[in-house]
């Protein structure tokens, strides 16, 4: 039996619930994130479809430790230096009257963005650029047929969106959307290094106060290995709960 000496609830039970609603946060950006940019690159808008063209491609040049940094530190730096960027703005067409003015209300203080925020949005980021070619291919493999029958029938676009298009095209997702949520809850492991304390962080610590390193990862190892056999099992039962109906070659 492993001996965690003393720190077995603060790295399994607390670090876990931090990994797994990072996870589970993430998750919902990405899909929002996903359906919108897919939506995007099928549309008509030559716009629309650079826009969500460019943004897939740059998150799946940029390794995602890079952009975990990136947003972080940048965005931290970014917005704490914002009031001054503005202020001088200001001041450079208005005048310094106009800069006193303004300077009330641009004093906001020194902003600390939340490790949690932070690391969601990032990963949520990251993969909604992923879960966008999923939907994408999803999208074009339902019968175009029911989606003009829906518009005959006098429903609206998002109607036929809401009604037809998501139920069919989740039986196609599934498959992709479930690779993407596997690797998305093994990509939380980066957060510890923003400083939240997740469940590697945690191990890290307790590694470092008992120079047990091989036990604390390994039980780590163990609880991803956990929750990823549960998603493969939620997984399954979702792929069969849309495929009824469906004859299976």
């Amino acid at each position: 039996m492993l001996d965690l000496q003393g720190y077995g609830s603060s790295v399994i039970l607390t670090g876990g619930s931090v990994t797994l609603s990072v996870a589970l946060v993430s998750l919902l950006i990405a899909l929002c994130l996903g359906l919108l940019t897919a939506l995007a690159k099928l549309s008509d808008g030559i716009v629309l479809r650079s826009v969500a063209t460019v943004y897939t491609t740059v998150i799946r040049g940029v390794p995602d430790l890079v952009l975990m940094l990136l947003i972080f530190f940048g965005g931290q730096l970014f917005i704490n230096n914002l009031p001054y960027d503005l202020l001088n703005l200001i001041e450079s067409w208005f005048g310094e009257e106009a800069r006193a003015a303004a300077e009330p209300w641009l004093d906001w203080g020194y902003i600390d963005i939340n490790p949690f925020i932070a690391g969601t949005l990032t990963i949520g980021f990251i993969f909604g650029a992923y879960m966008a070619e999923t939907f994408r291919g999803a999208i074009l493999a339902v019968d175009r047929g029911m989606l003009e029958a829906g518009e005959a029938y006098g429903m609206t676009r998002l109607q036929v969106i809401r009604r037809i298009l998501i139920p069919q095209m989740m039986r196609h997702a599934l498959p992709g959307l479930g690779n993407n949520w596997l690797v998305l809850m093994k990509t939380t492991a980066i957060v510890s290094i923003i400083g939240l304390d997740d469940m590697v962080r945690k191990a890290n610590l307790a590694a470092g106060a008992t120079r047990d390193p091989l036990t604390f990862y390994t039980v780590v190892a163990f609880v991803f290995l956990a929750f990823t056999s549960l998603s493969i099992w939620g997984l399954k039962w979702l792929e069969d709960h849309y495929s009824v109906g469906v004859r299976k070659a």
